[in-house]
């Protein structure tokens, strides 16, 4: 059996993942990223708190396996958060999970096993990783598609795929309860987390001024044809789609369609001016196929919660990729990833621009 490196959160799901491996016959070892300093009061309870760390350590010695702390917070401040500010202030909205993912996850945890000379390293979330005939590594859905997690598992090279275990893809939720039920384990009743561990009451402009030290810089609201309708509190309190919070009043319902950093406003329109058929990405990583040749029929995703959507997708440029959607798609926001799919199996990604 095979040496792994299993991140523990302190969750319900990394510690059944831990179980399983343990009971299959691996030389585990248990270890927490501790990405962000959440203890204090200010930021209430979310991931890598204290609690978190006692709740994994607890699992570890139960199933009897070595358990360490791992602190990242300097280059999960560098790579994750500060990237995360400078999107905002860029007019867009990033998705923190997917740069916690793609750089800590599986670049500075994967570099860690490496150096414990682990084979594998293992998370607990919720997809399936398998291999082509031609030997490539395909990153695939979960049989749970209420938890499928690949829309954030999107960046990960064909190295890291190699290397990686998911135990829970093929579980359920409710089946990965039992199991920590079954076995007593010391996480079988505790909540999910879904915060943003850095932000965990949601206030993302308030997170970025008390990061950054700074105000915002108010300017104007204006509306699709440049007629200025009102004063912004700065592009950090806005994203694309945005309804509420606007203080416009009018005949019909605002939302927010545009940001410009440049000319520092915020556009509003009808819902009819959200809906487009056409996105633009970069930054992109193809898992399942080296490159894209010609026109491929997709399914797209562009935010986490959203329903895959019948698109075509070409590349234009090494980096650039096109997604023509069947349908018009709602709020399509520059900074998140758009994900590509061919049935369950992920073709690939980038970031809208």
């Amino acid at each position: 059996m095979s040496k792994v490196l299993i991140a523990m959160s302190g969750g319900v799901d990394s510690s059944v993942a831990a179980h399983m491996l343990k009971a299959a016959g691996h030389d585990c070892i248990g270890a927490m990223m501790k990405l962000y300093d959440s203890d204090s009061p200010s930021t209430g309870r979310t991931c890598c708190s204290i609690e978190d760390a006692e709740d994994a350590r607890a699992v570890a010695t139960a199933l009897d396996i070595p358990f360490f702390v791992f602190n990242f917070t300097d280059a999960f401040e560098k790579v994750v958060m500060e990237r995360f500010v400078a999107e905002y202030n860029r007019g867009r909205t990033p998705n923190p999970c997917i740069d916690c993912n793609r750089f800590m996850k599986f670049e500075k945890f994967l570099k860690r096993a490496v150096e414990l000379r682990a084979e594998y390293i293992a998370t607990g979330h919720y997809a399936n990783i398998t291999r082509d005939p031609s030997g490539r590594w395909l990153l695939s859905r979960g049989v749970d598609a209420s938890k499928d997690q690949t829309y954030v598992l999107y960046a990960m090279t064909q190295e890291q795929l190699a290397r990686t275990l998911f135990p829970l893809g093929g579980l359920a939720k409710e089946e990965v309860r039992e199991l920590a039920t079954a076995t007593s384990m010391p996480t079988a009743e505790k909540r999910d987390s879904q915060d943003i561990c850095f932000a965990p009451d949601g206030d993302y402009a308030g997170f970025i001024h008390r990061h950054t030290g700074q105000g915002s810089r108010q300017g104007n609201f204006v509306s699709p044809s440049g007629e200025v309708l009102g004063r912004h509190k700065g592009l950090v309190h806005y994203t694309i789609g945005q309804r509420k919070g606007l203080g416009l009043y009018g005949p019909t319902p605002q939302y927010v369609s545009a940001l410009d950093p440049v000319a520092n406003t915020v556009t509003v329109g009808t819902s009819d001016d959200l809906f487009t058929t056409i996105l633009t990405a970069n930054d992109i990583n193809l898992i399942a196929v080296e490159r894209l040749d010609g026109v491929l029929n997709i399914q797209a995703k562009i935010r986490y919660s959203h329903p895959a959507q019948a698109a075509k997708v070409w590349q234009v440029d090494d980096d650039v990729i096109k997604v023509e959607f069947e349908k018009p798609q709602r709020a399509i926001t520059p900074g998140q990833a758009v994900v590509l799919y061919n049935g369950d199996v992920v073709v690939g990604g980038g970031t809208i621009c």
